[in-house]
């Protein structure tokens, strides 16, 4: 078993995804949390404004996020999530602003700082409390929850929701390809060697172009599935 788990380590680390199995989330949790923090500032912000200027609580809930993100946004994640004593965190927030769009990006700053932390119980409660229509904010929070599961010994949970930000944001052909290919490398990790092969073969056929995709061959063989084209 230890074997199997070292193999897929090392080859998700040819392709650029990880460096250990223990540690699927190391390499790419913080440029996404970054990248998609900066997205959901942009489109939470625009939100905010548009559909609920009106509101008190949605506003005061904005502007005690200002702080907590310039925190974030510095890598002081201890002062991000607790607050500094004058200021909230994404913590208070949650819970002082429960149910305005404010408290639920809250949710995924949270989580992924306590991905980053290894707290991987925390960061999947935090992660699987956010939700959002923007596909490739929703996808990188899945991509997340993969990360903190395949960390704990629910491996298989991992794989599905590495599945579900593959196929949530389809058309971005890279990051879409990437997770895909994480998931088959999750599933062989889980036994669901089928699985895995059956996203191979969808990397293949829908992203042939990509670096994973053109990978998926030698992955497939692995698995004892016979290239027939």
């Amino acid at each position: 078993m230890s074997e199997t788990k070292k193999t897929t380590a090392e080859e998700l680390n040819e392709v650029h995804a990880i460096k250990q199995a223990k540690d699927f989330w190391g390499r790419f949790s913080k440029p996404i949390t970054y990248i998609g923090g900066l997205v959901i500032l942009l489109a939470g912000g625009y939100l905010v404004y548009k559909n609920f200027f009106s509101g008190p609580k949605e506003l005061k809930a904005t502007e005690a996020m200002t702080q907590a993100q310039a925190y974030y946004a510095k890598d002081s994640l201890d002062l991000a999530l607790n607050g500094d004593g004058a200021s909230a965190g994404f913590l208070k927030i949650i819970k002082t602003y429960s149910g305005t769009t404010a408290a639920n990006l809250a949710h995924y700053y949270a989580g992924s700082i306590y991905l980053r932390k290894l707290d991987y119980k925390n960061a999947i409660a935090q992660l699987e409390d956010f939700s959002t229509g923007a596909t490739q904010i929703q996808s990188a929070a899945w991509r997340m929850l993969g990360d903190a599961y395949m960390s704990t010994d629910k491996k298989e949970k991992g794989a599905e929701f590495y599945e579900k930000a593959g196929k949530l944001n389809d058309k971005d052909e890279y990051t879409s390809s990437e997770n895909l290919f994480r998931a088959a490398m999750a599933y062989e990790v889980a036994g669901k060697k089928e699985k895995a092969a059956d996203l191979l073969k969808v990397l293949k056929e829908k992203y042939p172009k990509t670096q994973t995709g053109g990978l998926a061959d030698k992955y497939l063989a692995r698995l004892g599935v016979v290239n027939n084209d």
